[in-house]
């Protein structure tokens, strides 16, 4: 007797291949953006991503953390509080993508005065590469902050010593919430990014994700009176 499988249909990956003006031009960068998830706007059809505008077009912004910055790796957590990045919003017409998010690179955010949970554990941040951002018009706005492969790396000093790097192996993208105002912000809670541990007694050398908890301030540095803002 012959057995037919029902063919299977996989499920199809929205990705948003994205060459920006502004810096993203100057740079010459292609990503390949995951677009960040988010509910549709009342009269979007069915399946169809939202129109997205970032404006001021052409503008410069900084990043600064609010508060504090942290990241857990199974029971180690490590709390930084001073973070900044900066970045350009595409000159229109790249500032508005009809059907999907807008895509600009940034600097890497750097991170400092690192703390960590361990006694006698000291940390140090270092970033590297071209890290870029999607904004995507929804409820709620969201924002895609994508981290280069190997672009963070944390390590530790002391009584453990340990390598942590994120997207060890690809650029990986960490989903976070954008909210318009003066400033605006940007979120991120208990956004798990994929991260690779090395090292000795004390380092949680089996964890595999990470847990980022930041929440940032945008400001336009083009215009100080101006705000960064994400529409349709």
């Amino acid at each position: 007797m012959t057995t037919t499988h029902p063919t299977r249909r996989m499920p199809r990956r929205n990705v948003i291949r994205t060459a920006g003006t502004g810096s993203v031009a100057a740079l010459g960068l292609a990503l390949a953006m995951t677009s960040p998830a988010t509910a549709q706007p009342a009269g979007t059809p069915s399946g169809a991503a939202a129109s997205t505008t970032v404006t001021p077009a052409g503008h410069h912004f900084t990043a600064t953390l609010s508060g504090k910055a942290t990241f857990k790796a199974g029971p180690v957590t490590v709390t930084c509080t001073t973070s900044v990045s900066s970045g350009q919003v595409p000159a229109s017409p790249g500032n508005h993508n009809p059907a999907g998010p807008v895509s600009s690179s940034t600097t890497p955010a750097t991170y400092g005065s690192c703390t960590t949970s361990m006694p006698g554990v000291a940390a140090s941040v270092t970033t590297t590469g071209t890290w870029g951002v999607a904004m995507q018009n929804g409820v709620p706005v969201t924002a895609g902050l994508t981290i280069p492969a190997a672009g963070f790396v944390l390590r530790t000093s002391g009584l453990a010593s340990c390598t942590v790097t994120a997207a060890p192996t690809s650029a990986t993208t960490v989903n976070g919430t954008w909210t318009n105002g003066a400033p605006s912000t940007l979120a991120f809670t208990n956004a798990s990014v994929p991260v690779k541990v090395v090292g000795g007694f004390g380092c949680p050398t089996g964890a595999t994700t990470s847990t980022f908890n930041a929440t940032y301030t945008v400001r336009d540095t083009t215009d100080p009176a101006s705000q960064i803002t994400v529409t349709d």
